[in-house]
């Protein structure tokens, strides 16, 4: 069974080091975001790094639409993992909705986490009232039917606008890559999951001391909703970032990102 979710998943283990790092990616990535991330860890830290069912080289004969309809899925995907690897007061870093997953993970298992992370995280992407998530319900809708009629044209507009990194179009041009290499189908089932998903009222129930990173140019989740889940998480931290631009700071800008994730779990 274990070897199953490892491979499952495609679990990578590198580094050393008594305690553990869990580094999650986000929606419409895979593992390979983390990678000018983790050589800052792995002369410390146990480095732990995986794909979601459905993305990268994960076993995609395991995604179920009934599992993965929500992100209770997901978290189920974190909680297996670490329970194959036996793991527990792991550091837990997740990008974008992978921050949401992972505190649904950690409520269902305090124990699990020492520490999280959240880079760009969301609990909900829609506007309502007194609440600005980033979105009305129309261009949710919009960007879900440009990923079912053309799949690619949909990569080539998200990407510069998660990078916004005008001055690199190399950098763009990869991230537009790493989104088309996705089954469209299971993205479209994904990103319905992660924009329709409403977690604030999960947040409060955080029990691991967590830091949240955001950038001022974030074009996916505002600064307002870092803010609300800085005031609603019990034992929070909100580092507004000096250098990183955009949805995607790991990338861009990964000895920032790598020296605020230190500097908290240290």
């Amino acid at each position: 069974m274990t070897i199953d979710i490892l491979k499952r998943n495609h679990v990578h283990i590198s580094g050393s080091g008594d305690q553990t790092i869990v580094f999650a990616h986000g929606f419409g990535c895979d593992q390979s975001v983390w990678n000018k991330i983790i050589p800052a860890f792995e002369s410390d830290y146990r480095v732990v790094m995986f794909d979601y069912v459905g993305a990268g080289r994960s076993d995609k004969s395991a995604y179920t639409k009934e599992r993965y309809s929500s992100l209770h899925g997901y978290a189920q995907d974190v909680l297996e993992i670490c329970e194959a690897l036996d793991l527990k007061d792991i550091f837990y870093v997740g990008h974008s909705v992978s921050g949401m997953i992972g505190a649904l993970a950690s409520i269902k298992r305090p124990e699990l986490m020492k520490k999280l992370v959240m880079i760009g995280p969301s609990p909900h992407y829609l506007n309502e009232p007194g609440y600005n998530g980033g979105f009305e319900e129309s261009d949710i809708q919009e960007l879900l039917d440009m990923m079912e009629t053309n799949y690619k044209e949909w990569s080539k507009y998200l990407a510069p606008l998660a990078m916004d990194t005008k001055e690199n179009p190399e950098m763009v041009e990869r991230f537009e890559e790493l989104l088309y290499s996705n089954d469209p189908e299971i993205a479209r089932q994904f990103a319905t999951a992660t924009f329709y998903s409403d977690h604030r009222e999960d947040v409060s129930e955080i029990p691991a001391d967590t830091l949240i990173l955001q950038t001022t140019t974030d074009a996916i989740v505002p600064l307002e909703v870092a803010e609300f889940l800085n005031e609603h998480i019990p034992n929070s931290e909100l580092v507004i970032m000096k250098k990183g631009k955009g949805h995607n700071p790991h990338i861009s800008e990964p000895e920032e990102t790598a020296a605020e994730i230190k500097r908290f779990i240290s």
